[in-house]
C-alpha cells in the first residue's frame, strides 16, 4: 500500500522519518534503473501542470525529463502565464488545472500561494520552490548524502550549513534533520538565522527523533568533525545592491575555503551545492563582485574548493531528476511495485 498516494509535496515536516527514507529508497531504484536503460513508464497517460513563476533550470528540467522518462505529459506555464491571483484566483486556477491534470508543480515566490493552490486542488501539489521552503532540492541533497556514506544512517550524519541561514533551503534542511535526527549546525551571522518560529517547531520536532540542532556564529565550533558542508548563493538576481552589499559584509568571512575545510579536522570531508554557484569569474557577476568587495576566488565558495567536489556537487544536480521522479509516481501511483 503506498501511503503517499494522492498526497501534496509541500514541505518536508508533513511527512515522517519512515516516508522520507521510502522517497529516497525509491529514488536510488529509479536511478539504477535510468542507468540501465531498463526504464517502466508508471505514468503513461498522466497529465502534469508546471507552473514557474519564478524561472529555473534545474528544477524544471528534472521535472520535464522525470515525467518524460515515465510517459507522462507536461505543460510549461512560465511567467506571467497564469495569471494567478491576477486575473484569476488562485482558488479558481486550481479547479480549472484540476479538472485537466494529474498533478501541479509550482515553482514561485510567496509559500501562502501554494497553500491555496492545494488547498482548492484535487490532485497532488508539488513544490518546485517557494521563498520559504525547497523541499525537492533537500530530498536530492539527502539521496546524495546516503550515496556517499551509504554505512551510516542519517541520525549518524553530521552537516554544517553555512553562510545564509534564511532562506528555504537552510528552512528544508532544518525539516529534514529534526524528522531524520541529523546532526545540524547552522553557521551564520545571528542576523541571518532562520526564522524563530521555524526553527522552534523543528527543534521541538527534534527531540522526538533526537536529533541535535543548533545555530551558531561560531565557525570553529560549527564546522568541527562535520561529515558535511553545505552552502549556496548569499544574493539573488533583482535585488537592491545596497541588500547585497550589506549581506557580502556580514557573510564573507563564512566563504568555504580552504582555512574552514582545515578547521573541520575531516580528511573526508564532502562539500555540498545547490548550484547555481558563485565560484570563478566565467560569469560577469562573479567578476564585478571579487572585484567590489575584496573578495578572492568566489564568493560564497572559493573555486579551488568547488573544483575538489564538483563531481559530489553535480552528482547532486543529478539527483534532482531521480528525486522528483520518485516524488511523482509517489504521488500518482495507487501501488508502486519494481
Amino acid at each position: 500500500m503506498n501511503h503517499l498516494y494522492q498526497r501534496d509535496f509541500l514541505r518536508l515536516l508533513d511527512f515522517s522519518d519512515i516516508e522520507l527514507e521510502n522517497i529516497i529508497t525509491l529514488s536510488a531504484k529509479l536511478k539504477k534503473i535510468k542507468k540501465n536503460n531498463q526504464e517502466i513508464r508508471l505514468l503513461k497517460n498522466k497529465n502534469i501542470a508546471l507552473i514557474f513563476e519564478k524561472e529555473s533550470t534545474r528544477t524544471r528540467c528534472s521535472f520535464e525529463i522525470a515525467a518524460f522518462d515515465q510517459g507522462a505529459h507536461v505543460t510549461y506555464l512560465g511567467p506571467g502565464s497564469t495569471h494567478l491571483g491576477v486575473k484569476e484566483s488562485i482558488e479558481d486556477t486550481a479547479r480549472v488545472l484540476s479538472r485537466l491534470y494529474d498533478g501541479i508543480e509550482y515553482r514561485g515566490h510567496n509559500h501562502k500561494v501554494i497553500e491555496i493552490l492545494a488547498k482548492y486542488s484535487s490532485v497532488p501539489v508539488w513544490n518546485g520552490l517557494t521563498e520559504k521552503f525547497h523541499p525537492t532540492q533537500i530530498i536530492a541533497d539527502l539521496l546524495t548524502m546516503k550515496e556517499i556514506f551509504p554505512q551510516k544512517q542519517f541520525f549518524e550524519i553530521k552537516c554544517a550549513y553555512v553562510g545564509d541561514s534564511h532562506n528555504n533551503i537552510a528552512n528544508t534542511l532544518l525539516e529534514a534533520a529534526s524528522i531524520l535526527g541529523i546532526d545540524l549546525r547552522l553557521v551564520s551571522p545571528k542576523k541571518y538565522w532562520p526564522e524563530k518560529n521555524i526553527l522552534n517547531i523543528c527543534q521541538e520536532k527534534a527531540k522526538t527523533h533526537k536529533s541535535k540542532i543548533i545555530c551558531t556564529e561560531n565557525i570553529k565550533e560549527g564546522v568541527k568533525n562535520v561529515d558535511f558542508i553545505y552552502t549556496d548563493v548569499w544574493v539573488s538576481m533583482g535585488e537592491p545592491e545596497n541588500i547585497w552589499k550589506e549581506r557580502i559584509e556580514l557573510l564573507k568571512n563564512y566563504q568555504v575555503n580552504q582555512s574552514m575545510i582545515d578547521l573541520t579536522d575531516n580528511p573526508c570531508i564532502k562539500v555540498l551545492h545547490c548550484l547555481p554557484a558563485l565560484h570563478d569569474q566565467k560569469n560577469t557577476i562573479v567578476a564585478s563582485m571579487l572585484k567590489k568587495y575584496y573578495l578572492e576566488d568566489g564568493v560564497e565558495i572559493t573555486d579551488s574548493i568547488f573544483q575538489k567536489n564538483k563531481d559530489i556537487i553535480f552528482e547532486q544536480a543529478e539527483n534532482r531528476l531521480h528525486t522528483i521522479k520518485a516524488i511523482l509516481i509517489s504521488s500518482l501511483m495507487q501501488d508502486i511495485d519494481f
